[in-house]
């Protein structure tokens, strides 16, 4: 984190973007030595944090659960109509935990990798306009 980015209590959406956006540069940052696995763990918690964000704008307490099918359950409970194409990072959560240890899944393909990439990106930006627009 730079020195020009701003901190903020840990109950406010924006401090909650600031982590999805940090997540978000690191799944970025295509490597040969860093496993495709690990930067689609990034990419995963990118779209939770943002997620969790918009749901504390609203006011909505959350469990703290890596599955974006239940967070993003819980902002269409808050009255939130989720566009379908953000509804599939719901996918995102087969990243949260067994793509992170060996031998637990198949190793990510760089396809996947974009695809995860693509849809944190599309949800960070939907949710940083759904807190600004708020």
């Amino acid at each position: 984190m730079t020195e020009n980015q701003n901190r903020y209590p840990p109950d406010q959406p924006e401090e909650w973007l600031n982590r999805a956006r940090s997540n978000l540069v690191r799944a970025e940052n295509d490597h040969p030595e860093i496993y495709l696995e690990d930067l689609c763990f990034d990419a995963q918690q990118a779209a939770e944090k943002a997620i969790k964000a918009l749901l504390i704008n609203l006011g909505v307490e959350f469990p703290y659960t890596h599955d974006l099918a239940e967070l993003i359950t819980e902002l269409e409970r808050a009255g939130v109509n989720v566009p379908d194409k953000l509804k599939r990072a719901a996918t995102l959560t087969d990243y949260a935990v067994e793509s992170r240890y060996p031998g637990l899944s198949e190793p990510v393909t760089e396809e996947e990798y974009k695809e995860a990439l693509e849809l944190a990106r599309e949800v960070t930006l939907w949710v940083e306009d759904a807190v600004k627009n708020s």
